[in-house]
């Protein structure tokens, strides 16, 4: 195992180094969006030797899925004579494959798109139920691991089943994104040595997946990049968008909907108005998918500051999606050299601007500890509304336990952001109204997010503190 393979995964690690070598079976269940790396960490973690490997076929039916589950179990050695005839057999013949295996020492047993299995009327769960309850987490040299996309599927069948399976997933890893650092890191690993604005600018239109960074070519620069990988003919990236939602939603014309309309405001929508931007019914369908959205990270949900969770506002957090969305979608004979000529159109400079406000959020912690505020306790929100003074929308706001509120402005730009009068006079409007409207009693605070910080002058003292991109980069504690 090479540990420069696994930057951002350290903890997973150490995890699956606890689980291989405890005393008991283990049931690990992997899990996160698609493209994350569950399957790469697995197959390195264990150099790609188990007892038993299977991966799921997607949307084919039981009796594919049982044939390829048949040619694993010859693969691995068992003395199975036909295809099983139903997953109760199937499971009966990898008890039986790894009975044979006399050595003192784990099974390593894993099943890769394991939502894909679970094919309609196929009895998929109820079997796998009876493998794992009725003998393997009986024994003590069993670690069972199992991943999946359909992050929606793991989690209303697995984590929150209240039959079978319920409470018996003890062992649950969700890999999330790498953050900036991660990201810097494995470029850096990857031979890619750019600045860190040209990284950002990188990680809003792709956010920390590895697949997806894995695809940036070290000869080239970042601009290069972009346009071969998202708008070069049969780039690498021009058919994922519906790859996606196709593999982690069943229902992915209706997620779709969602998520178009929640790229249509970057503060994002309550559900009111969800279901007046897409028309779909108001119901527990409904609340199934925006959980699911959110389950999956593809949107962040949050309150809105003075308001209950009746106020819950969803917003679109997928950064390649929503670059998707603005500049790929409906584009069939595309420049393959957009994004360089692009370079400094306002639509552009409006996107990264916008990006930027969800980098920062998606690094809250790292923003807390560039204030001094790491240990105190907060509540992050957004907030827009009205008072006799005016109306405006704050889309950070950072509500401490201390008896501060954190006013947040953020901006993109390329070298130091200068506050001129102006530009005062609005943030004082701003804070004003927002006084006014919430009647909070506690101090407001100023704190400029930028790129290269704020140029020092006579107007720059409206801010208590700033966060540069720099501050981004670090460890979060």
């Amino acid at each position: 195992m090479d540990r420069n393979l696994f930057i951002g995964r350290e903890y997973e690690i150490r995890q699956l180094k606890k689980y291989r070598s405890s005393k008991e079976s283990e049931f690990v269940i992997v899990y996160g969006r698609r493209r994350v790396g569950k399957t790469f960490l697995i197959k390195e973690f264990f150099d790609d030797t188990y007892d038993f490997h299977v991966t799921g076929l997607y949307k084919k039916p039981k009796k594919m899925q049982l044939k390829n589950f048949y040619l694993a179990l010859q693969e691995y050695g068992a003395n199975i004579k036909k295809v099983p005839t139903d997953w109760l057999e199937a499971f009966d013949e990898l008890k039986k494959l790894l009975k044979g295996i006399k050595e003192n020492r784990k099974k390593i047993v894993f099943i890769d798109e394991l939502p894909w299995l679970d094919t309609r009327q196929s009895e998929f769960l109820g079997a796998f139920e009876g493998f794992w309850n009725g003998w393997g987490a009986q024994q003590n040299d069993i670690m069972l691991i199992v991943c999946g996309s359909a992050t929606t599927w793991i989690t209303k069948k697995i984590l929150s089943d209240k039959g079978g399976l319920f409470n018996r997933a003890a062992r649950r890893l969700f890999l999330m994104p790498f953050t900036l650092q991660e990201t810097e890191r494995y470029l850096i690993s990857r031979g890619i040595n750019w600045s860190r604005y040209d990284i950002v600018e990188c990680y809003m239109t792709m956010g920390g997946i590895p697949y997806y960074l894995k695809l940036l070519d070290n000869e080239l620069p970042y601009l290069t990049n972009i346009d071969n990988i998202f708008f070069k003919r049969n780039g690498s990236m021009w058919d994922e968008f519906d790859h996606l939602y196709e593999t982690l939603f069943g229902n992915s014309k209706a997620y779709l909907k969602i998520i178009e309309a929640l790229s249509t405001k970057k503060a994002g929508l309550t559900r009111q108005e969800i279901i007046n931007e897409t028309h779909l019914e108001d119901n527990g369908l409904l609340t199934e998918m925006l959980k699911n959205l959110k389950d999956s990270q593809f949107a962040r949900v949050y309150n809105t500051f003075g308001y209950n969770e009746k106020n819950l506002v969803y917003q679109l957090a997928d950064y390649f999606t929503l670059f998707y969305l603005r500049f790929m979608k409906g584009k069939q004979n595309p420049d393959e050299h957009f994004w360089t000529h692009y370079l400094d159109n306002p639509a552009k400079s409006s996107w990264a601007g916008q990006t930027f406000e969800q980098v920062c959020k998606d690094h809250i912690n790292q923003v807390k500890k560039a204030i001094g505020i790491s240990a105190v306790l907060t509540d992050i929100s957004s907030w827009n509304g009205i008072s006799e003074t005016g109306k405006t929308q704050i889309d950070l706001v950072i509500d401490r336990r201390d008896r501060i509120t954190n006013i947040c402005e953020i901006k993109f730009s390329v070298g130091e952001f200068a506050i001129d009068k102006d530009y005062e006079d609005k943030l004082r409007k701003k804070m004003q109204v927002f006084r006014e409207a919430t009647k909070s009693r506690k101090a407001l605070q100023l704190v400029m997010i930028t790129t290269y910080g704020v140029r020092q002058n006579s107007h720059s003292g409206i801010m208590q503190s700033q966060v540069k991109m720099d501050d981004l980069f670090v460890g979060a504690e």
